[in-house]
């Protein structure tokens, strides 16, 4: 078995139930290249179902209709609804400068431009007008949600296990 915390699973896509009544199911990717999803098996679910082939047997509005290994029926397929899928980070493919995967951003520790800790990325959310850092902050019990622009976080370096961010004024507590 692979150990996620060196090799972290990264979310690719999600299952919508069936779609028809022979065990096929609708699929929606969110890979770069939506068909690459089955490029990228073996996919894995929060519950522990491990789906080792994928093939894609049609487009539907808003992504595939999928066969996928161990669905055989109608009532398989329905008990997928809104199943997210994931990929190990080592399966995906390498990015270009200046872009993360999710995944490769949660934990890193975010420092203000004068080198303070504010805190640990817990998780990256995307509520579609951009992503957004959640920072778990040092003696808060709240998160605080910072853009991940350029011009807010300038520096990221995976390397070093740190984000360097300028973060609106009144945004963190001062000390």
């Amino acid at each position: 078995m692979t150990d996620t915390a060196s090799d972290p699973r990264v979310i690719v896509g999600r299952l919508s139930g069936s779609f028809g009544v022979r065990g096929e199911v609708r699929l929606k990717s969110f890979c770069a290249d939506p068909a690459a999803i089955a490029d990228y098996t073996p996919l894995t679910t929060d519950t522990g179902l491990t789906f080792a082939q994928i093939v894609l047997t049609g487009q539907i509005k808003g992504g595939f209709t999928a066969r996928i290994d161990g669905v055989v029926t109608k009532e398989d397929a329905d008990d997928l609804t809104n199943v997210d899928l994931y990929a190990l980070r080592s399966a995906l493919p390498a990015t270009d400068d200046d872009e993360y995967y999710y995944a490769d951003l949660e934990g890193l520790t975010v420092l203000d431009t004068g080198g303070v800790t504010l805190g640990k990325v817990v998780r990256v959310v995307d509520h579609g007008a951009g992503d957004l850092l959640d920072i778990a902050v040092p003696g808060q019990s709240e998160t605080i949600l910072l853009p991940f622009t350029q011009a807010v976080v300038p520096t990221v370096d995976l390397a070093t296990g740190r984000i360097v961010a300028d973060p609106p004024d009144g945004l963190f507590p001062t000390a």
